[in-house]
């Protein structure tokens, strides 16, 4: 079996593991077993005539006797590029957005609060190789650009917060060119961005030819269904990435990201799993999907030959818990559009148990961090 002809981990343990052991495996996997979403028929006939993936699931906090459920319903949205990478500019532009524009009406029809989607999302994955046009065409304002006016519309059209990674122009700053989400508010107004941190310089992901590493530190986006953060895509293999949005006291922590099998498959299902669990709040992790080609080739930086695409894009989206628990996740081959209710409640109740954030010593921690930084630094080895 090929690394891009099956369908998920979950069809597969389905079609093969006897049904008596099937619910103790999902277990040890996904941890406790979560109600499926009861979806509206129109969505899931919308679903199948657009072909995409449609999965919901929910996520349960025990009553209190001092707070109110505080449900929320997220959208998390992967796809394939819809035009070849050597389509014009716009025209690929506009195929994206008609897209995940029939895919978010969908999850409008479900109830969903923030929608995310999957990183750069109005274009190919064409960082890997090396050229500047077209690609930087593809970039814009994250205040007033195309995507951002169209994310607006959909905003004020379904009453709900979208969070838009795009390639950000920014003009202010001569022209200066980010990895960027754009937060809009359910009332149509932009929130703010949040830029990468963190650039990945491994295989054909050499990224620092087009941004660098982002300025706006851990931004805590206040909406109106709770406090989202996003940590965009290398920044899930850095668990203090993870950890300084959380102490700007983030609720749900999106993961947009744009990764192929071979290189990172094995840690996809365990980075926003464990993120969720050490700062006891949800994560969402989005991924894209499919093979994109290239008309020129490029080489890696790890020896391969040159080639024109990256790989697989293995999709796979899920959101995972505080508890440790986590949805399935979506097609690793189709487009989806994974619904998950949330209780939010659930993060403090987690917190209350554990009590990570309590005890972590951040005080020690940051003392030696600062001294772990000078160049005269002398690590705490104890010899004979």
């Amino acid at each position: 079996m090929s690394g891009n002809d099956f369908e998920s981990l979950e069809k597969i343990l389905e079609a093969h593991v006897p049904e008596a052991e099937l619910r103790t495996v999902k277990k040890l996997l996904f941890g406790k077993e979560l109600k499926k979403l009861s979806l509206p028929q129109g969505a899931i006939e919308a679903a199948a005539e657009q072909d995409f993936d449609l999965k919901g699931y929910v996520f349960e906090a025990s009553p209190e006797q001092l707070r109110p459920p505080r449900t929320v319903r997220v959208g998390l949205i992967q796809n394939k590029i819809v035009l070849p990478t050597d389509a014009p500019v716009l025209e690929q532009i506009t195929a994206l957005h008609k897209r995940v524009g029939e895919m978010v009406e969908v999850a409008a029809m479900c109830g969903v609060n923030i929608v995310c989607f999957q990183e750069a999302w109005t274009m190919p994955f064409a960082f890997c190789t090396r050229e500047r046009e077209p690609w930087t065409e593809f970039a814009e304002s994250a205040e007033d650009g195309l995507t951002t006016r169209f994310c607006i519309q959909l905003a004020k059209k379904y009453n709900l917060v979208v969070v838009s990674p795009i390639l950000e122009r920014d003009e202010i700053h001569g022209g200066t060119l980010w990895n960027t989400a754009v937060v809009v508010s359910n009332n149509g107004h932009v929130l703010g961005k949040s830029r990468k941190n963190h650039i990945p310089r491994v295989g054909d992901f050499n990224e620092s030819t087009y941004y660098m590493e982002g300025n706006t530190g851990h931004s805590v986006f206040q909406t109106q269904f709770g406090k989202i953060a996003v940590n965009i895509c290398y920044g899930r293999h850095h668990p203090l990435n993870w950890l300084m949005y959380s102490i700007h006291g983030a609720e749900i922590i999106f993961n947009p990201s744009a990764t192929v099998g071979l290189l990172s498959e094995p840690m996809w299902s365990i980075e926003a799993r464990n993120a969720a669990i050490a700062n006891h709040c949800f994560t969402c992790a989005i991924n894209r999907v499919g093979t994109e080609y290239f008309k020129n080739e490029f080489t890696s930086g790890d020896g391969k030959k040159a080639h024109r695409d990256l790989g697989h894009f293995y999709g796979s989206s899920y959101v995972a818990a505080p508890d440790g628990s986590r949805s399935p996740g979506l097609s690793r081959t189709r487009d989806g559009l994974l619904v998950t209710e949330l209780d939010l409640n659930l993060n403090r109740q987690v917190a209350d148990k554990w009590n990570f954030k309590m005890t972590g010593r951040y005080e020690m921690y940051a003392e030696e961090l600062k001294k772990a930084v000078q160049h005269d630094f002398k690590p705490n080895v104890v010899k004979e």
